[in-house]
């Protein structure tokens, strides 16, 4: 009898090791949907879904009039600035300007990097003149103003060539209404072949001219490397060594004084600001602009786009973190979202509507960082959350 207990003791200590060795699976399971997670922060709404190219640049008009536009930096592109429309892009401010003209540059938008409604609800097109990042050539690069009311151009401002070099990629765009007698414009040139630095448009005359030309503020740190998604972030082009991502200034905000120019380079964590009245001023030399620039020190990743709102609060985007966050009126950064389906940030547009407009546009899985392979996921979106402030209205 002694014997048989040993033996069933036996059987029941090996069926209750072998149930426990399979549950071990299915209770890991169970107990891994348990675990602590990355949380979300604030609320975002999809405004608009793009199964075409991917866009880079959004703005919206006093009356909610949305424009966004799509670089041809690869993409099958039909037009490169449209206006969203039930939900549809259709090209703006009509389809045959769209079409590039390479006998005559300036009379078609070549590849549009920007597009900035002005205190004015005018539509201003930033065109890079450069298709998939080649040199640029007069009439190329240059800043379109359109009349919203009648969906006319009525500015076309060319950038001569030792303004807008041959090296110079146009990025971003932002005004002051107020200065001189139809007010000035502040680009970024983001380059990562050449000079980097700011270029000041008089929208009266046309005139313009570079600012902190190859600044150390303007450039890429060296040997940045930016995290997204958990991968490093590097060049990668199909058979060659990977490098460092070189684009400079990039970010571009105005402050709500107009008394500064927030900008950043995309490869560096830094924030820095300028002096406009530095900027605006001819008279000034280099080195007298450039010692009125501040280091703002790091604000926590790296940023493409900057925005700026009535309330005297700074926007920047964060690549690194799938998140936007604000520099307040007293110089800390706090958090405005982190969404996982923010997957690279782009630009940013404070609408009167009392909503942050921002683009998401998967950069960052484009071919030329991952050898050849395309790792987007369409759709790219038009995103925006509520902040309750106003656009910067310097006119």
């Amino acid at each position: 009898m002694l014997r048989t207990q040993k033996v069933l003791l036996g059987l029941l200590v090996g069926c209750a090791i072998a149930l426990a060795y399979y549950m071990m699976p299915s209770l890991a399971a169970k107990s891994s949907g348990n675990l602590p997670q990355a949380k979300t922060i604030g609320n975002i709404e999809q405004v608009a879904a793009f199964n075409g190219p991917m866009l880079t640049g959004v703005s919206v008009s006093k009356s909610g009039r949305i424009f966004v536009n799509f670089p041809r930096w690869g993409d099958s592109v039909n037009f490169t600035v449209a206006e969203i429309k039930n939900g549809r892009a259709v090209a703006y401010p009509n389809a045959q300007i769209n079409q590039v003209n390479s006998g005559e540059q300036s009379k078609s938008l070549v590849s549009v990097q920007s597009v900035v409604v002005d205190p004015q609800d005018r539509l201003w097109i930033l065109d890079t003149g450069s298709i998939e990042f080649a040199p640029t050539s007069y009439g190329g690069p240059k800043l379109i103003g359109v009349d919203l009311k009648q969906n006319r151009i009525f500015k076309t401002i060319l950038f001569p060539q030792e303004v807008a070099l041959p090296t110079t990629y146009l990025n971003d765009v932002r005004f002051d209404l107020r200065r001189g007698e139809a007010g000035i414009a502040f680009i970024t040139d983001s380059s990562d072949k050449g000079a980097n630095g700011i270029i000041v448009v008089d929208l009266a005359s046309g005139k313009s001219w570079r600012r902190l030309n190859d600044h150390p503020s303007t450039k890429a740190e060296p040997n940045f490397l930016p995290s997204v998604e958990g991968q490093p972030l590097m060049s990668r082009p199909l058979n060659q060594p990977p490098s460092y991502i070189k684009l400079g200034s990039d970010g571009i905000a105005i402050s709500a004084d107009g008394k500064r120019l927030f900008y950043c380079p995309l490869a560096s964590r830094k924030l820095y600001s300028v002096s406009v009245d530095a900027l605006s001023n001819q008279q000034m030399s280099d080195a007298q602009v450039a010692a009125t620039v501040e280091d703002h020190g790091d604000k926590g990743g790296g940023s493409d786009g900057l925005e700026s709102d009535a309330l005297n609060r700074v926007y920047l985007t964060n690549y690194e973190q799938n998140a936007i966050f604000r520099r307040n009126e007293r110089g800390m950064i706090e958090p405005l979202i982190h969404d996982p389906r923010v997957l690279w940030p782009d630009t940013l547009s404070v609408a009167k509507d009392g909503y942050l407009y921002f683009t998401a546009n998967q950069l960052h899985r484009q071919a030329r960082y991952h050898q050849g392979k395309d790792l987007r996921q369409k759709p790219y979106s038009l995103f925006r959350t509520r902040i309750d402030a106003q656009p910067v209205a310097l006119r």
